[in-house]
């Protein structure tokens, strides 16, 4: 059967003033094939209201809570409920909405990092298993066409063996200790307990080791960190360099940094093999350079017929037209949706429909964190 409605779901935290929130809106709507019809969109009762009116919900769908928005959904029939909820809150307050909706039966997608800590992680890993139910974690850069390019390149093993990785993700927007003047997304960001007590590895740290993983497949066996805080009276780390072991015996480098004067988001990659390597970075999202050992090197583009099957499900516009960071961010959804849909239908989804990040994926992240 086919389901001929619009998936719906319900998004908690992500008001007004939320960049995080509002682009897990835009993803999830991307395709116009769901819609949001429910929320409790702040900690703030009174904001939370506002910011539900500022999106049109029905009233009796604005909720002051998680809490009330669970009831809610449960006290309605199956056929009107949410089919999913999008959780968009500071780090700290992941879990308990996620757990609580997970044993109800509805399907999660929220925001990385997935909670704070791996006894967390793995009680989700748990009720997701026991419950049955799907969980997407929003690492939105492997949803960019050539990073699934790479993937394929170093699966298909056109590189050889992997020897080296190289991960960068520079950033300078909290050189100042903007949070002391209110900034909302630095107060967050750096306090420990909304943070869950990390700074730049939770809030970028986990995208890079999450694109070295999704890319290479490769596992970190061990690691040495020098975490750094240079803006005085920060709570947090701010620049972190690790240098990594993965099994194998491949060796890899990360560094992050949210004081990199002149930077702004340079998440950028480089995988080395035996027999060539790759570069991509997101600020040229879609070009990926193949270095093939002693010839030219070669540069793919999105778009083409040459890229894989993955590559070009997650293509939305023809080739010489740029597609980015919110078209990346709506592939995680597209796919964690269309899984849905695959489920109401009763059927299998395939595996480009389940393409996306995981409960597991996301306690791994927890774990290297």
């Amino acid at each position: 059967m086919t389901v001929q409605r619009k998936l719906r779901f319900g998004q908690i935290g992500g008001g007004r003033e939320s960049f995080i929130g509002a682009t897990h809106r835009r993803a999830a709507t991307f395709d116009g094939r769901v819609e949001l019809v429910a929320g409790a969109l702040s900690r703030t009762p009174q904001k939370a209201r506002q910011s539900g009116t500022d999106l049109f919900l029905p009233v009796q769908r604005i909720h002051d809570n998680w809490q009330q928005m669970l009831e809610h959904e449960l006290a309605l029939p199956e056929s009107e409920r949410i089919d999913f909820v999008s959780i968009a809150t500071p780090n700290h307050a992941h879990f308990a909405p996620a757990l609580a909706f997970v044993e109800n039966g509805f399907h999660v997608i929220v925001d990385k990092p997935m909670v704070t800590n791996s006894e967390e992680a793995s009680a989700l890993i748990a009720a997701v298993e026991r419950h049955d139910v799907f969980f997407a974690v929003s690492y939105n850069y492997t949803g960019y066409p050539m990073v699934k390019q790479a993937q394929h390149i170093v699966q298909t093993g056109q590189l050889g063996e992997v020897q080296r990785v190289v991960v960068e993700y520079p950033q300078s927007w909290l050189r100042e200790k903007i949070e002391a003047e209110g900034q909302k997304q630095a107060l967050w960001r750096t306090d420990p307990v909304l943070s869950g007590k990390v700074g730049a590895v939770g809030d970028i740290g986990t995208h890079g080791e999450n694109l070295m993983s999704f890319i290479t497949g490769l596992k970190i066996e061990s690691l040495c960190a020098d975490l750094h805080t240079f803006v005085p009276g920060r709570q947090v780390d701010d620049d972190v360099s690790l240098l990594l072991r993965f099994a194998g015996g491949a060796r890899g480098i990360l560094w992050v940094s949210q004081v990199a004067t002149g930077e702004e988001n340079g998440l950028n990659i480089r995988v080395y093999g035996t027999t060539g390597g790759l570069r991509w970075r997101q600020d040229e999202p879609n070009l990926l350079h193949v270095q093939p050992a002693g010839k030219p090197d070669q540069v793919l583009r999105r778009g083409n017929p040459y890229l894989c099957p993955a590559a070009a499900r997650a293509t939305h516009i023809a080739a010489g037209l740029n597609e980015a960071f919110f078209e990346a961010f709506g592939n995680i959804y597209l796919n964690f949706t269309d899984t849905i849909r695959a489920r109401l239908e009763d059927r299998s989804p395939s595996k480009l429909e389940s393409d996306f990040p995981t409960v597991k994926d996301g306690a791994r992240g927890v774990t290297f964190m």
